[in-house]
């Protein structure tokens, strides 16, 4: 297949476009050099390629910073979404299109797996912006028969994740802690339980999305586990070389988060016969290892 990939350069982005490449697909990814925020210049992009499937993964996406930054947030993910569909359906042959959102659309939810028949309610402005890009999707494909297909990761983690994200900062934290001979590491709410996936777990749903997924649907990606982020500092704290402490942070905890978040991902493995390969503890180490090598390789301060 002929992929467009949004976002190509970022976390998810790096490696979904090793994945497609490793299937044999044809790559354009694009990042800083086409904004999303322009109409004009996404179409001419996703034009002068035609692809045969777009995924749509750039975006902001830190749920916490969207609070200051509300606007450039929605601008950005929401009005961002809406030039990449326009640009899709101005191709000679529109492409399927993965559109990723996000688990988030689902707001507060119990401590029961959520499935994609849930309502949607947006407890942040990150949230809701990605609520507006869903429905821009679904429009297009009620409107204009685009072939959209909505996915929603839930927390997605892996070697290469910006230490904005609670595990990749707890290793980054851990890890520099570990150098200088070991003492405390700083923490946020330890409590809150997730469903952590691999990301090249979700890079894979992506693709099997774009084979098997059906236009206009919704679809969960996790594992369908929660894990309480207390135990994953436990763990990345148990592979550290040097004794390490847990200290929590006010600073770090968020204006509000969600006590228990997993998701019902039956749809997806029914779609596609996709399944998580990848443990959690061997994603922590691969982590670990990810900081300990960017440690080595900066050079002295």
């Amino acid at each position: 297949m002929l992929a467009y990939v949004t976002g190509g350069a970022g976390f998810v982005g790096r490696w979904l476009t090793e994945h497609l490449s490793g299937c044999g697909d044809e790559v354009v990814a694009v990042d800083v050099e086409v904004d999303v925020t322009s109409p004009a210049a996404v179409r001419e992009s996703i034009t002068s390629v035609q692809p045969e499937v777009v995924y749509h993964l750039a975006g902001l996406a830190h749920v916490g910073r969207s609070w200051d930054n509300p606007g450039p947030t929605f601008n950005v993910n929401a009005a961002g979404t809406l030039n990449v569909l326009e640009g899709a359906a101005a191709c000679a042959r529109p492409p399927r299109v993965i559109l990723v959102s996000s688990a988030e659309v689902y707001g507060t939810a119990g401590s029961d797996p959520v499935g994609e028949d849930a309502p949607l309610r947006p407890v942040s402005p990150y949230a809701a912006s990605k609520v507006a890009a869903e429905f821009l999707g679904l429009q297009q494909y009620l409107g204009r028969s685009l072939p959209v297909i909505r996915a929603r990761p839930f927390n997605h983690v892996g070697p290469g994740q910006a230490p904005d994200f609670v595990v990749s900062a707890l290793a980054k934290r851990i890890v520099e802690t570990e150098q200088s001979g070991g003492g405390k590491v700083s923490v946020g709410n330890l409590g809150a339980e997730r469903d952590f996936t691999d990301v090249r777990d979700v890079v894979r749903a992506y693709r099997l999305l774009a084979e098997h997924g059906e236009p206009g649907e919704a679809y969960n990606i996790g594992t369908g586990r929660a894990v309480a982020v207390r135990d994953v500092a436990n763990r990345l704290a148990a592979l550290a070389k040097t004794p390490v402490e847990l200290v929590t942070d006010p600073d770090l905890v968020r204006p509000v988060d969600v006590p228990v978040f997993l998701g019902d991902a039956r749809k997806l493995v029914a779609a596609t016969g996709w399944s998580p390969s990848i443990g959690l503890d061997e994603t922590l180490r691969d982590v670990l290892e990810f900081w300990r090598a960017k440690r080595v390789a900066a050079p002295p301060s």
